[in-house]
């Protein structure tokens, strides 16, 4: 049950973060017609769409493998089995929350395809969404992690590869 339950959480993830929320930003939009772009915002965008998953995805199997739980926990609920050990390396030093700098890269990639104030709108209205997400996230990680976290805190930023507390 447990098993099923993880691959389930995971395919709602997958489904609102890499279909749901770009149509969301294509129906704010307008739903304009989805044409060519031209060179220039085309490379960005797939850029930006493929190098997004990639570092979303090679966060959940670090996640996954490394710190034995997964990414359901949202607003300090415990969705699914939560990760027993601190990740600091691997996607984990580049920052530290390197899933969701993904997911925003993703996303913008979809801004920069749409290309209107809407499809911007809805990228930071997540974001500020996820924001919050994240400081929730951050007072359990020093709950359980304390010394540890704070120092890897000073030493990773929270959505840059620096930290700007230092």
């Amino acid at each position: 049950m447990k098993h099923f339950r993880n691959i389930i959480g995971y395919l709602l993830g997958g489904l609102m973060f890499v279909v749901l929320l770009p149509a969301i930003m294509w129906l704010v939009s307008g739903m304009p017609q989805l044409e060519h772009i031209g060179a220039w915002r085309a490379s960005c965008t797939g850029l930006l769409i493929i190098g997004g998953l990639a570092l979303s995805v090679w966060t959940i199997v670090y996640m996954k493998r490394r710190g034995k739980g997964n990414p359901m926990d949202a607003f300090d609920h415990e969705i699914g089995a939560r990760t027993q050990h601190l990740m600091t390396e691997q996607p984990y030093r580049i920052n530290r929350n390197p899933m969701l700098t993904g997911t925003l890269m993703y996303l913008a990639g979809f801004v920069v395809w749409l290309w209107t104030w809407q499809a911007l709108l809805a990228w930071f209205l997540f974001f500020a969404i996820m924001f919050v997400q994240v400081l929730t996230e951050e007072k359990r990680l020093r709950r359980d992690f304390g010394d540890e976290y704070e120092a890897y805190c000073r030493r990773t930023g929270r959505f840059l590869p620096f930290s700007l507390r230092k």
